[in-house]
């Protein structure tokens, strides 16, 4: 017998693959249910709809990509370097392809499922920036940086890392840049943060 935690991963790899090939609104419940090899009794038992499935599929799939998200603050490590790396830790959960797959598809259903857009921001996006900004006010606190408003200041810094290629991927068809192309990038953000970009007095 396997238990309900095995059993709801087994179905969350399911609902990943059917979400990701046919859409959300095509996809029954007793398709998924068949796809995980479960009755769809089991399922309602599991999950009240297909909308709190999906919930907790993103949940979960992004609670995995959090927890390799390590913003914790070096004291060993300058500033520029350890703001490359939280941004790069940021942009790499912002671009990875499943994440963007995700973001694809509930942008294509948000119109009949508004549900689903909010879910995905409460459970990823916001999460994200949230991260981050703890991360610029521990900056904050030891005097390296000064910042009004971090929570904003994360915002916009997720925005600049992460915007461009998520919507040249979805919107343009482009492909996700490299490991080395979004390493770049960060390094590239934070000095544009930190530095600004006119030029010094002489």
């Amino acid at each position: 017998m396997r238990s309900d935690e095995e059993t709801k991963r087994i179905v969350f790899e399911a609902a990943r693959h059917a979400f990701a090939v046919d859409g959300y609104a095509a996809t029954s419940t007793e398709e998924l249910a068949r796809r995980a090899g479960i009755s769809t009794k089991t399922l309602y038992r599991l999950f009240p709809g297909k909308a709190a499935l999906f919930e907790a599929m993103c949940a979960d799939r992004l609670e995995r990509l959090l927890s390799d998200v390590n913003l914790q603050a070096n004291d060993a490590v300058d500033i520029e370097t350890g703001m490359g790396a939280a941004l790069l830790a940021c942009a790499d959960l912002a671009l990875d392809p499943e994440v963007v797959a995700l973001q694809r598809m509930v942008l294509q259903e948000s119109a009949a499922f508004p549900d689903l857009a909010a879910n995905f921001y409460k459970n990823g996006i916001s999460r994200t920036a949230i991260a981050l900004a703890g991360w610029l006010r521990a900056q904050v606190k030891k005097k390296l940086i000064t910042i009004d408003d971090v929570d904003e200041a994360a915002g916009m810094l997720i925005g600049m890392v992460a915007s461009a290629p998520q919507r040249a991927a979805i919107y343009g068809g482009k492909p996700l840049p490299t490991c080395k192309d979004i390493e770049r990038r960060a390094r590239t953000c934070a000095a544009i943060f930190l530095d600004g970009c006119r030029p010094r007095a002489p």
